[in-house]
């Protein structure tokens, strides 16, 4: 009978109708609805479809297939395959029993304790939001909407999952030379390392290639050590500027504007502040500052990830707001938002069944290659815990690797093992 019912869900998802299970059935069980199928999501649902088969779990996500982020840019300077980065939802709905549902999630009500989506409405009595970043084009723009939709269309930052990636690569591949900008924003944002892995492969590609080109990068943070000692060694090949926020883009002019100085380019790699997902603030989730402004970020436990506001909603990976007032937040890795999806997993099957569960840590763990050729690369790790006085402390270590031989395939395989059953 289990295996019936595993094939029956796994064809409603397929079908996109596993709302239509009938009412009587679904009242019975406990429902739990997850929100975003990237690393954090689909690390929930899998852990929750083990921990409790009692429940109805479901999946929503807009993409029809998951992207992998993490050693994506390796996939831009053709150093991977990129079908290790692409993958089908439903195998891992079958295999861990829950329902997958590719639908755009049009709105939460949590009164009501229910999420409106494109396939119908669905009830939940927990809800995990895994609802990732947004860009905040209005840092730049302001209220102009025009010169984002341009900006986003035209010099994508490929940094959330879907389009962006390949519309990136096409540019790459017809980038003649000249001046290419890329920007990083302030701190938070997603896999803090990346943009400078992406600027480092790109110089090391572009010099192969015989590309003249020159990759100015202005990051609007302190300076990341280990990359501006390599940006250094790369000479007018590279120009990089730490504590040099963006705040303007003139597109028509091919200028980005700081406090003092303005900066002109031939093409360029926006990426402007982030922030939580749209659906983290439509749900009324996200932090407030000492003064009553809004953090940008949802406020949960740091442990147990359940919502400040409401105790039936967890809110894990990138969304995530502030956890200490000794490092700001949890890295916002794909390690760490797995890590995060098993921990609330485990929280939430607990009290399915009236427990309470003593609160876990999570670990963060990032592979990020530093050079083209020859390649090198470092690892950087991060773990925590609870000071006498009850403070959340982080504890890092970087290992650089002069002679990497695929451990970051590795460890990625191992990451999609997790979540989606990939061998």
């Amino acid at each position: 009978m289990l295996l019936k019912r595993r094939r029956f869900l796994a064809a409603g998802a397929a079908l996109g109708a596993a709302a239509l299970l009938p009412a009587a059935r679904a009242a019975a069980r406990p429902r739990v609805v997850i929100v975003g199928g990237g690393w954090a999501g689909l690390a929930a649902a899998r852990h929750l479809g083990e921990l409790a088969p009692e429940a109805g779990i479901t999946l929503l996500e807009r993409n029809a297939r998951f992207w992998s982020c993490p050693l994506s840019n390796k996939w831009l300077v053709d150093q991977l395959d990129g079908g290790l980065l692409q993958h089908d939802y439903v195998a891992a709905a079958r295999r861990w029993d829950y329902r997958f549902v590719q639908t755009e999630v049009r709105g939460i009500d949590r009164g009501a304790r229910r999420v409106a989506t494109t396939a119908g409405n669905f009830d939940y009595d927990w809800l995990v939001l895994a609802v990732g970043i947004r860009h905040d084009w209005s840092a730049w723009f302001g209220d102009d909407t025009e010169s984002a939709a341009l900006a986003q269309t035209r010099y994508p930052a490929a940094w959330t999952p879907g389009p962006e990636f390949a519309a990136l690569r096409e540019k790459l591949r017809g980038f003649k030379g000249g001046d290419l900008l890329l920007t990083i924003p302030p701190a938070p944002f997603r896999c803090p390392p990346a943009p400078y892995e992406r600027a480092a492969l790109l110089a090391g590609w572009f010099a192969e290639r015989g590309i003249p080109a020159r990759i100015a990068i202005l990051d609007a943070n302190p300076p990341f050590q280990e990359f501006q000692r390599l940006f250094r060694e790369f000479g007018d090949r590279v120009a990089y500027r730490s504590q040099t926020p963006v705040v303007a883009i003139d597109l028509r002019a091919r200028v980005a504007k700081t406090e003092f100085e303005e900066f002109g380019f031939d093409d360029a790699i926006l990426m402007p502040p982030q922030q939580a997902g749209d659906l983290a603030w439509q749900a009324g989730l996200i932090g407030r500052d000492a003064k009553g402004r809004p953090t940008g970020w949802a406020a949960a436990d740091p442990l147990t990830f359940a919502s400040h506001d409401d105790e039936r909603v967890f809110v894990i990976g990138d969304a995530l707001g502030h956890v200490s007032d000794l490092f700001g937040h949890y890295p916002k890795s794909a390690h760490m938002a797995v890590r995060q999806g098993r921990l609330a997993a485990l929280q939430i099957a607990a009290r399915l069944r009236g427990a309470e569960l003593p609160a876990g840590f999570p670990d963060s763990l990032c592979h990020i290659a530093t050079r083209y050729a020859p390649p090198e690369a470092i690892r950087l790790a991060a773990s925590y815990r609870l000071r006498g006085d009850g403070a959340l402390v982080q504890t890092t270590k970087t290992e650089r690797d002069p002679q990497p031989r695929g451990e970051d395939v590795a460890w990625l395989r191992g990451l999609l093992r997790e979540v989606l059953d990939v061998q």
